[in-house]
């Protein structure tokens, strides 16, 4: 619940100063991470209101017992190659085949994947299951970070370019990110926010962080909004009588925050402590009269982010936008030891979060108009370590919405194997779907055209095509 009391900042007042901040074009940080306001081109704002949801698993997540190979060939494969079945006593690190039969995905007819391979989803990811089976969810198989177009033997020779530092978690989370290593200026959900901007009244609001510190999010221009899973963070001591026990403190605070002097970078942080102030009461006012009931439970860190994304969605109006990209993450996915167990549970928690998200989207009446997709560091070997997997390149994703194509799989499966073209040594998958063809759809809903397509991926001119096709077309 977000709990704020009525600023005495008017709402016509604030989009007043909002339209003015824009017109001199400020852009910059401070506490609260407000989001930049910058130019925007070329973008179209067809199907009114749309949303764009990350959610980042940090760690890795173990796509292999992610979605599980149920077929008898392909699961017996995959159990010897992972160990035979485990548990938490120990054990090989395969999913017994048993647990599996209520959750596999069955693939449309007409559609066969490689080795006529059945897929089944982890048994605790009921609510992603039953969504897939509803058309509302995805899976996206063996998509990673890609320069160009790559096969096994131009990976070995270097004879195309190859994402810098495979393997390294700081730089293939950036990589995924950013479609560049650690020290990326900007991420491809911020250079959508670039674009959007001008469809939103308040450009500030465009971008939102419920995650903490990440490249996704920032762009050329705009610079993401941060607020907690419980609403915008405020700077208590201005809203205390008394401080240092004197009354009249507070506002002698308030007024060296807001105090700019000749000099730029002390005018900016001055600028930016104002629009702290006054924004953040007014954002907690406005997730206060933000009515979303759906239950999220309690004690899972993913939901309650999402909770506040359903909140801000549910706000959208007062806040004055019409598009958002969010970023929200869960991490513990590093699972080199006790993968069985844990992973599952990571799983659940992720299920129950996504499942909550949906069905508050569906309350909200925005369900065709908010588009929900996972993304890792990496995937994970296939072959066992002992008692977990090791990092990985390519993985399965899920994207999920009512405007999602969903019911059937996107991408090309890749063997149960840890020698064939399509894996780089101990079942370490070789993308064959990029990030930047993953992207690319996203963007193409959400309103970025073609022609600026390469300035949110800008590797997709190298890829056959920009549309992967799990994304219902714009009305």
């Amino acid at each position: 619940m977000f709990i704020g009391k009525q600023s005495e900042l008017s709402r016509r007042a604030f989009m007043r100063r909002s339209s003015q901040l824009a017109a001199i074009g400020a852009a910059s940080s401070y506490a609260m991470g407000l989001a930049g306001l910058g130019e925007a081109a070329a973008f179209s704002n067809a199907g009114g209101y749309k949303a764009l949801v990350c959610i980042f698993l940090y760690g890795g997540n173990d796509h292999g017992n992610t979605l599980i190979p149920y077929d008898l060939p392909n699961y017996t494969r995959y159990s010897e190659i992972r160990g035979g079945e485990g548990s938490e006593a120990g054990g090989g690190i395969a999913l017994p085949r048993a647990s599996l039969a209520g959750s596999v995905l069955q693939a449309p007819q007409g559609q066969t994947l490689t080795d006529d391979i059945t897929y089944a989803l982890a048994p605790t990811m009921p609510g992603m299951k039953a969504l897939y089976d509803q058309g509302n969810m995805a899976p996206l198989l063996n998509v990673g970070p890609l320069e160009a177009p790559t096969t096994l033997a131009q990976y070995q020779n270097r004879s195309v370019p190859i994402p810098a530092k495979l393997f390294s978690h700081n730089d293939q989370q950036s990589t995924w990110q950013s479609s560049a290593p650690e020290g990326a200026p900007s991420g491809w959900g911020g250079r959508m926010a670039d674009l959007a901007q001008s469809s939103n009244t308040n450009a500030m609001f465009t971008g939102i962080n419920v995650s903490g510190n990440a490249i996704f999010l920032s762009g050329r221009d705009a610079v993401p909004y941060q607020v907690s899973s419980n609403g915008a963070t405020l700077f208590r001591p201005l809203r205390r009588n008394r401080l240092f026990g004197s009354r009249e403190t507070p506002a002698a605070l308030d007024t060296i925050l807001r105090s700019g002097s000749g000099n730029v970078l002390a005018a900016d942080h001055a600028m930016v402590n104002d629009r702290s102030i006054q924004y953040g009461q007014f954002v907690n006012d406005a997730l206060e009269n933000a009515n979303v009931s759906t239950d999220f439970g309690s004690g899972n860190r993913l939901a309650d982010q999402l909770r506040a994304v359903a909140s801000l969605i549910a706000a959208r109006n007062s806040l004055g936008v019409t598009r958002q990209v969010f970023l929200v993450s869960t991490g513990g996915f590093d699972n080199h030891d006790g993968l069985i167990g844990t992973h599952e549970g990571l799983l659940s928690g992720v299920d129950a979060a996504m499942d909550a998200f949906y069905q508050a989207t569906v309350e909200l009446g925005v369900a065709n108009q908010v588009t929900t997709f996972t993304a890792s560091d990496f995937g994970r070997t296939l072959a066992s370590n002992g008692d977990g997997s090791d990092h990985g390149w390519g993985s399965h994703h899920f994207v999920m919405g009512g405007a999602v194509n969903g019911g059937r799989f996107y991408g090309t499966a890749p063997s149960v194997s840890v020698d064939t073209p399509d894996q780089v040594g101990r079942g370490r998958l070789l993308p064959t779907t990029s990030v930047d063809e993953y992207s690319a759809t996203l963007a193409r809903w959400f309103g970025v055209s073609n022609s600026e397509l390469p300035s949110v991926s800008p590797n997709i001119g190298r890829f056959a095509s920009s549309d992967l096709g799990f994304m219902q077309p714009t009305v």
